[in-house]
């Protein structure tokens, strides 16, 4: 792992316990048996940095008691050169140590990196982040703001952890929903002249279906025209101005791809027929069955219907075929709201019957959203129009606000979204505290410079206060938060790390003086604050929000 000073000191003291306990059997006065000790951060920090509980594990294998084990090897552990010292045994038989200053110098001159976190957990493989995959029949809502968010921090989560990543935009161009937008878009037009006209039951009462028409209509001039025109019409625009709003809240993929391709392609046909050669289907009342209870499902389900048309489940087990067959992704990601739980077991059963480690399909599930705003809860209907779209929200607060704030919660957390603290400037809005800590390092850096301020050097010995030592702890965890974040698939992981960032920053700056401070001290804790700055932004970037340097 690249630059993990945390992990590294816990292999590294894992080993030397190893070691001492080598040695302890060497010189006879304990036996082969117990298992290889490991080194964890201990709850309480007030008696070591670091702690292993090996001697009470293997108290019963080499049946002896717990101190005495612990000071036997303590006895033999050798830390010269090592990132740690005091060694101390605690408790029951704990065995704590304080990290060197040697370990804090190299913490601080591995932050200032760029790559400061990144590793290679993923090892190149490819791996496709599927989010937000919308209808494409009105505006971007709230809630694909949510999995858009979430969906592309976690690509770039594991693009820092060495996965080759794709982030890409499922296309539902075909089916029953653009069916609806066709009827709804020709409804309207009927009514330019009939304002009688009859609309259908469960059609799309936003007034983008009206400008749709409108615009048709002063393009053509014709009086009658299908809903297959004005679909081919409206359609497209509204892909197009939903590539917009995802782009301006800072998303781009790298592919959108078509369902409708998979039907001219006849890759749904080969699909069904894959599936049927390998005798996972069968019919009935005139319908195609797949045999989805054979993979642990509570019932078969509908592949093709009576009518010969395919159901979205036919559809979507032939997209997830092309991902892992005909693209040949290693690992695909859906993200998805919570209200799509069903489909978690449906698709693995469709990848299961094909042959597919199910193994390679994963999906992150999120809560609903509920926004706020003068202590009110705002109504979102997407179908009746009664709703703030995407557009609407990036039109009424900053990007990097909606950003962090759609984010900020975990995926199986239902997220209230407050408005008004996302437009507060002050420390009770948590991304303006974030900004604020690094434009206020930033600024505080130019004016030292301006001043003739020493030049930053890294000398641990000389950030002795409790604030700084603190701080110097929270950068190191930063490499440990981003494996967290990609092996859980939880991206708010980032933002809760930023928030105690930038409070460990705040907390330092009131608690020790910069300006009159000794030379060489001056130019110890600017080093730091340049460390503090180089990981703020580096998250932030991760978050796809602005690291400003002034506010």
């Amino acid at each position: 792992m690249y630059n993990n000073l945390y992990e590294q000191a816990k292999e590294r003291l894992s080993e030397l316990i190893g070691q001492a306990y080598n040695s302890a059997v060497a010189d006879g006065v304990l036996t082969i048996g117990a298992n290889g000790p490991s080194a964890e951060v201990p709850k309480d920090l007030s008696h070591g940095d670091l702690s292993t509980a090996f001697a009470m594990q293997a108290a019963k294998a080499l049946k002896k008691n717990p101190r005495e084990i612990a000071n036997l090897l303590l006895e033999r552990l050798d830390l010269s050169g090592s990132f740690f010292d005091k060694p101390a045994v605690m408790g029951a038989g704990f065995i704590n140590v304080r990290l060197s200053d040697a370990w804090y110098d190299a913490v601080l001159n591995a932050a200032e990196s760029e790559d400061y976190g990144r590793a290679d957990l993923g090892k190149g493989q490819r791996v496709m982040v599927e989010f937000v995959s919308a209808n494409p029949t009105g505006p971007m809502t709230i809630g694909n703001a949510r999995g858009g968010v979430l969906g592309d921090t976690l690509a770039s989560v594991l693009d820092a952890v060495g996965y080759e990543v794709s982030r890409e935009f499922y296309l539902n161009d075909a089916g029953n929903q653009v069916e609806v937008m066709g009827r709804s878009l020709a409804a309207r037009y009927e009514q330019m002249f009939d304002e009688n006209a009859e609309f259908p039951d469960d059609g799309y009462h936003g007034e983008y279906i009206r400008d749709f028409a409108q615009a048709y209509y002063e393009k053509t001039g014709k009086r009658e025209v299908t809903a297959k025109e004005l679909l081919e019409f409206a359609l497209p625009q509204n892909i197009t101005r939903m590539e917009a709003d995802l782009k301006r809240y800072g998303i781009v993929f790298d592919r959108w791809f078509a369902e409708s391709a998979l039907h001219e392609s006849g890759y749904v046909d080969e699909t069904i027929a894959l599936l049927t050669e390998r005798g996972y289907t069968y019919e009935f009342d005139g319908a195609l069955w797949f045999k989805a209870k054979e993979f642990g499902c509570e019932k078969d389900e509908v592949l093709r219907k009576a009518n010969g048309f395919y159901t979205y489940y036919a559809v979507d087990i032939a997209y997830h075929r092309d991902k892992f067959i005909k693209r040949g992704y290693d690992i695909c990601i859906d993200v998805l709201g919570a209200d799509h739980h069903g489909h978690t077991l449906r698709f693995k059963a469709g990848m299961a019957a094909l042959g597919i480690d199910t193994d390679k399909l994963r999906f992150v599930l999120y809560q609903m959203v509920m926004l706020y705003k003068d202590g009110e809860a705002v109504k979102i209907s997407k179908r009746t129009g009664k709703a703030i779209t995407l557009g609407n929200l990036l039109d009424e607060m900053p990007r990097d606000a909606v950003r962090f704030f759609f984010n900020m919660r975990q995926t199986d957390s239902r997220l209230d979204f407050d408005m008004d603290l996302a437009l507060r400037e002050d420390s009770e809005n948590p991304v303006y505290y974030i900004q604020y800590a690094h434009a206020r390092i930033n600024s505080m850096l130019r004016l030292l410079e301006s001043e003739g301020a020493p030049p930053p050097k890294v000398r641990a010995e000389l950030l002795t206060h409790e604030a700084e030592r603190r701080l110097i702890k929270q950068i190191a965890m930063y490499p440990e938060e981003i494996i967290a974040a990609a092996r859980n698939y939880e991206p708010s992981r980032i933002n809760v790390y930023l928030t105690e960032l930038a409070n460990c920053f705040h907390s330092f700056y009131n608690a020790v003086r910069l300006k009159g401070a000794e030379a060489e001290t001056l130019a110890a804790r600017i080093a730091l604050c340049r460390a503090v700055k180089s990981v703020l932004k580096n998250g932030l970037t991760l978050l796809g929000i602005v690291a400003p340097e002034k506010m």
